[in-house]
């Protein structure tokens, strides 16, 4: 580490509870979604436009704070993230109809994207090799972590009477503890030259290997967030329990990113994402054609394909393109969430569809939401489908291209 004043622990500690203050925006967001929609009587298409404006918050945030961050640095990136948060959190609680719940939705998606936007290049300065690969998958695996605590806290708070947008004073417990963490606190400095410049960082982002791992990261994203955003609207008549199978796959995540470092050390990360889009598309094909029990099954193969996708997508970009810096995974990123928030309302839309079109065949009452919404996974199988096919591309692509890291260390 370049600078000895720099506490990397503390840091990384910081990161993982503001990670966890996106996880739960999510997972409660998730939760009270259907809610929301019979309360304020909306459409599946305007519940997905809330919805969107979290993912939307996010990139935007992520560009600028990545344009920024080597000038004004992570700490003031991150005291903006914990305005947006405690702001957006606030009138989110107290919102009462359509147009504050987009704008409490964005606020959170900004500080979210914030978050990222400082603590990934943070983690990929301060820690060398392989062990930045570990720390990076372990700093997300409080996403999925986050998640299947907040998933299990709302159903908790919703058993003892506490409801919708009350729930969300949950999330303030996370915030105010990672502003702690970080008060005061250093942050490292760039470990490659060329990325503490936007010359160099627009230099780097500039080659055919970026731009095919921005295409990847688009449906990367929309594998992950487009199931578990609606998992609770498309289960809630299959038998499963929604919140279970949300708080099941979250947990898998966690647990399989923990050993992350360990698992692109054996199969570096263009095999590691490989398989996961196989194992993606499994779980999402039963998804969409199981009930009961096997929603669960389901959940667990779905888990295992997506827990590597968003760590190992912004480190396959940390250690194949680092003269990106943190301007290229926040890009990275960016992107990611970008497509969420395109593909959220036309996935809401897609179920409005779906249930028309089986209402029009007769179906009614649970059949018919069990019935248009497996229908809308079948065709979420396309993403990690296509995946497949552009993993193996990249994995040839990189089978005998030594890290750029590597060859500086060397």
């Amino acid at each position: 580490m370049e600078n000895s004043k720099v506490n990397a622990n503390r840091l990384f500690y910081g990161s993982c509870f503001a990670l966890i203050t996106t996880a739960f925006s999510f997972a409660i967001a998730a939760g009270i979604l259907d809610q929301l929609k019979t309360e304020l009587e909306l459409t599946a298409s305007q519940a997905g436009l809330i919805a969107s404006m979290w993912f939307l918050g996010f990139p935007i945030s992520m560009v600028i704070g990545g344009l920024i961050y080597h000038k004004v640095g992570g700490k003031a990136i991150m005291q903006f993230a914990f305005f947006a948060h405690a702001v957006g959190i606030i009138l989110l609680i107290y919102s009462g109809n359509y147009m504050l719940l987009l704008v409490a939705n964005l606020l959170i998606g900004l500080g979210n994207g914030c978050t990222e936007a400082a603590c990934n290049p943070m983690i990929a300065d301060a820690y060398q090799g392989n062990r930045m690969s570990t720390m990076m998958n372990r700093f997300h695996m409080w996403f999925p972590g986050g998640i299947a605590i907040g998933s299990l806290l709302s159903g908790f708070m919703t058993d003892f009477g506490i409801m919708g947008q009350s729930q969300m004073w949950l999330l303030m417990i996370p915030t105010v503890i990672y502003a702690y963490l970080f008060f005061g606190q250093e942050w490292p400095k760039a470990k490659v030259q060329e990325a503490a410049t936007i010359g160099g960082n627009l230099k780097g982002m500039a080659t055919p290997l970026f731009v095919f791992i921005a295409l990847c990261m688009s449906l990367t994203a929309i594998s992950e967030f487009g199931p578990n955003q609606w998992v609770s609207l498309i289960l809630a008549k299959s038998g499963a329990e929604p919140l279970l199978v949300l708080a099941l796959t979250a947990g898998l995540m966690a647990v399989a990113r923990y050993f992350g470092g360990d698992m692109v050390k054996r199969f570096d990360q263009t095999g590691v994402l490989l398989g996961s889009a196989i194992l993606a598309t499994i779980g999402i094909y039963l998804f969409s054609t199981q009930t009961g029990a096997m929603a669960y099954v389901a959940a667990i193969i779905f888990a295992l394909g997506i827990a590597y996708f968003w760590p190992n997508m912004i480190g396959l970009v940390a250690t194949k393109v680092p003269k990106s810096g943190a301007l290229g995974m926040s890009i990275i990123g960016a992107i990611g969430m970008f497509s969420s928030s395109i593909f959220q309302p036309i996935i809401g839309g897609w179920i409005d569809s779906d249930k028309a079109a089986a209402a029009a065949e007769g179906f009614t009452g649970d059949e018919l939401e069990l019935v248009s919404g497996q229908a809308t996974l079948g065709t979420m199988v396309l993403f990690p489908g296509i995946l497949i096919v552009l993993f193996t591309i990249l994995y040839f692509w990189m089978k005998n291209r030594k890290d750029d890291v590597e060859i500086a260390a060397a």
